[in-house]
């Protein structure tokens, strides 16, 4: 089988898992000239290609949305662990790429295809390469894979997909939600909290948002317990694209917006320390699309505002619109050296969108700007 077929084959499947790291410019990947380069950026703006590949697309799984569903009509392919791993040094001697992340159908029984992904990783690490390797650990794993995958792996993930149970079973009959899922997103827990070396960066998990009938409301709980009790690093949204021949290709597609919105409310909680109970949801458990979850808390709170900067306290300070942790932090650190700000402009030079901020902030007890509530 000619390698270069299944690269693009493999590479174009595994698009719709995503990692640690968010593409800004999706279609640089899809249409790459390099196929299973993923063109990536980091959370602190440092651009990573990625190689970004299926080990196989053979799937006994019937996920209703997945083109590599079992009852899908499509050519499969597989790669050997030795013909992956050789084409990821290849290209990444070539410096086309510096980490890999690796995904893979279930082709036989469960254990078997998660041992194809761990042995990539073995040769890699074998050979020398101590860079970046993020492993997706497919449901149902045992725990001895799982913590041999860990100890070769930068990052793990199981992919969740749905927020209940109920939604889970809208999206497949051949997995179970408490016992593949929930029990291996423990199982990594504990080994992490025993071993640290263990997958250093973490575990990480995907959501697919609009796939059955879930509510935002519904998917930010189970986004904010995953972060309490496992220790998750981050939730991925991914917006649900129906795919010809799949049970969903007339299902709709959710909003355009939506999973920046649920990013957006999942970072405030996670990052920010607001409560659930700050995020405002419409009668049916979904955020607002056209304004952003943080605006619609200050909008929705206006007791709480005007703010006044040269008194707020940091936690006062980053649920203004406009000002992030980092301003946040430096107003705090110039208020610390008896340093106040008396300008917008001095603001702006802090890293706050004054713009955004304006309606909601005094400097020296005198409004900036005023807002229609």
């Amino acid at each position: 089988m000619n390698t270069l077929k299944k690269l693009k084959v493999l590479g174009e499947s595994a698009k719709y898992d995503l990692c640690n790291y968010v593409d800004p410019n999706f279609e640089t990947y899809a249409s790459g000239k390099i196929p299973g380069v993923y063109n990536s950026t980091s959370p602190n703006g440092h651009c990573m290609p990625l190689f970004k590949v299926l080990m196989t697309n053979k799937c006994s799984n019937d996920c209703k949305y997945c083109i590599n569903s079992k009852s899908s009509k499509l050519e499969r392919y597989e790669f050997t662990p030795e013909e992956l791993s050789n084409l990821f040094l290849e290209y990444f001697n070539r410096k086309y790429v510096e980490g890999l992340f690796l995904s893979s159908g279930i082709s036989d029984d469960i254990d078997p295809s998660m041992e194809k992904q761990i042995e990539v990783a073995r040769i890699l690490r074998d050979y020398g390469y101590d860079g970046y390797i993020h492993l997706k650990i497919l449901p149902g794993t045992s725990y001895d894979l799982i913590k041999r995958a860990m100890s070769l792996a930068n990052r793990v993930s199981v992919n969740i997909e749905a927020a209940t149970h109920d939604g889970f079973e809208e999206l497949t009959s051949t997995k179970n939600y408490k016992i593949d899922i929930i029990r291996r997103m423990k199982w990594i827990n504990r080994l992490s909290k025993k071993d640290p070396s263990l997958a250093p960066s973490g575990q990480t998990t995907q959501f697919i948002v609009g796939a059955s009938n879930e509510s935002d409301e519904e998917i930010l709980k189970m986004t904010h317990e995953l972060h309490n009790k496992f220790e998750i690093k981050r939730s991925y949204f991914s917006a649900f694209n129906p795919i010809e021949n799949t049970p969903l290709q007339d299902h709709e597609m959710p909003h355009p917006k939506r999973t920046t919105r649920l990013y957006q409310a999942d970072f405030l909680l996670n990052s920010y320390g607001f409560s659930f109970d700050e995020l405002i949801f419409d009668e049916r458990g979904n955020i607002e699309t056209e304004i952003d979850p943080k605006y619609s808390f200050a909008i929705n709170n206006k007791e709480l505002f005007p703010l006044e900067i040269n008194e707020a306290s940091y936690e006062e300070l980053i649920k203004v619109p406009g000002i992030g942790r980092v301003s946040a932090n430096r107003i705090i650190t110039l208020r610390k050296r008896r340093k106040y700000i008396e300008k917008l402009e001095e603001l702006k030079q802090l890293g706050v969108a004054i713009k955004r901020a304006e309606p909601f902030i005094k400097l020296n007890k005198s409004y900036q700007a005023t807002l229609n509530f």
